[in-house]
């Protein structure tokens, strides 16, 4: 049992420094070579780069301590114990690219802006979302964007969003107004990013299918597609008349054949797609 814990642990932790380790390296290889910004309290960090050159391995330590101790009973244990991790090995990281440039065994990306602004929000992004995945924070808006996923089903991506533009266009007063439009281009990728490994890299469509003829649809669909179909009973409010719903999640390629499916059976058939996201099961993705 012990043993199990201890595996559980592992299997957590690495994945949060793979992802800060990401994170740390596309700061130092695409944003501050190319003055660029980022948000939050790492967005301070940069700053204090600029204006005064303070490595951002410690000022990040520095300014996240205070934020670590107001999320503790907020967080709750272990997972404050993840976001201290994440701080703790994101200044690490930070040190060991920062000295790996300084004796030039890493050149930094200063050829283009567009694409440094697109590779940094890919790799920012990738790092993040890659933390959050697995429970923990790199610390700073992180712990907010966390807090109120939790309590309120916000988007991390979309809170992190909302905080970074905030934070950029406050540093209008020490960056030129070009980086923060490359900088806002970097912000919004890193957050469709997060969202995306947070939601699952797997996406499905799910059809809900209201027909008079549903089971004749749901039949069809397990013959011809080899998929499974729940037949859900409804009552429709205006007519009060009784009838089925025919609930189906397929892959992409089958989207079009579906939707035939069911319009060559019943072609009034009322239909609904929604996004489905890391799908588990039969045919899917196995747990």
């Amino acid at each position: 049992m012990n043993s199990f814990k201890v595996s559980g642990v592992v299997k957590t932790v690495l994945p949060i420094l793979l992802g800060t380790a990401i994170y740390a390296f596309g700061l130092l290889y695409f944003i501050i070579p190319n003055q660029l910004m980022e948000g939050g309290v790492t967005g301070v960090t940069i700053l204090l780069k600029y204006a005064f050159g303070i490595s951002p391995s410690f000022s990040n330590l520095l300014l996240n301590i205070p934020l670590f101790f107001l999320g503790w009973k907020i967080l709750g244990g272990r997972q404050i114990v993840y976001t201290g991790i994440g701080i703790g090995s994101l200044s690490f990281f930070l040190w060991i690219f920062e000295k790996m440039i300084e004796h030039g065994w890493i050149e930094t990306f200063e050829t283009d802006f567009i694409l440094a602004s697109l590779y940094a929000g890919v790799t920012l992004g990738a790092g993040l979302g890659i933390v959050f995945r697995f429970g923990g924070t790199t610390g700073g808006s992180d712990i907010v964007a966390r807090i109120l996923n939790r309590k309120y089903g916000f988007s991390m991506g979309q809170v992190i969003l909302t905080i970074d533009i905030i934070i950029i266009a406050l540093s209008l007063f020490y960056v030129a107004k070009e980086n923060i439009l490359y900088t806002l281009v970097a912000v919004f990728i890193a957050s469709k990013v997060i969202d995306f490994i947070q939601e699952g890299a797997y996406s499905a469509k799910a059809f809900t299918i209201i027909s008079d003829h549903a089971p004749d649809i749901a039949d069809m669909i397990t013959k011809e597609m080899d998929r499974g179909v729940t037949l859900i009973p409804a009552i429709g409010a205006y007519s009060k008349q009784s009838k089925y719903m025919a609930y189906c999640v397929v892959s992409r390629p089958e989207i079009r054949r579906l939707h035939q499916i069911a319009k060559s059976v019943d072609p009034r058939a009322f239909i609904i797609i929604n996004d489905v996201h890391d799908v588990h099961g039969e045919g899917f993705k196995e747990d």
